[in-house]
C-alpha cells in the first residue's frame, strides 16, 4: 500500500442509542466525543441509529408481507384477464 493515502485505522466505540448498546471494533471512522470503555481506555465513539441489536430483521420482529394474498385480492376486485 502507499503511504499517507489510506485513513486512519484505528479502536472506535459505536453506540446503538435506541437500544442503549455498545460495542468496540476497528474502523476508519472518527469522531470527537469519546467514552470510557470497560477496559479502562477512553475511544471515540460514533453514535448509530439503528444496530444488530435494535434491528427489526435481527429481532425477529420484522413484518413478511404476503405478495401472494395481494396479487389475489387485486384479482379479485377488478378481475383476472384471460
Amino acid at each position: 500500500m502507499r503511504e499517507g493515502i489510506h485513513p486512519a485505522y484505528g479502536p472506535v466505540v459505536f453506540r446503538d442509542r435506541a437500544a442503549n448498546h455498545a460495542f468496540l471494533t476497528q474502523s476508519t471512522m472518527t469522531s470527537e466525543k469519546t467514552i470510557d470503555w470497560e477496559d479502562g481506555n477512553t475511544y471515540p465513539v460514533v453514535d448509530v441509529e439503528i444496530s444488530n441489536v435494535s434491528h427489526p430483521f435481527y429481532t425477529g420482529t420484522a413484518r413478511v408481507l404476503d405478495t401472494a394474498g395481494r396479487v389475489e385480492r387485486f384479482e379479485r376486485r377488478y378481475g383476472k384477464k384471460d
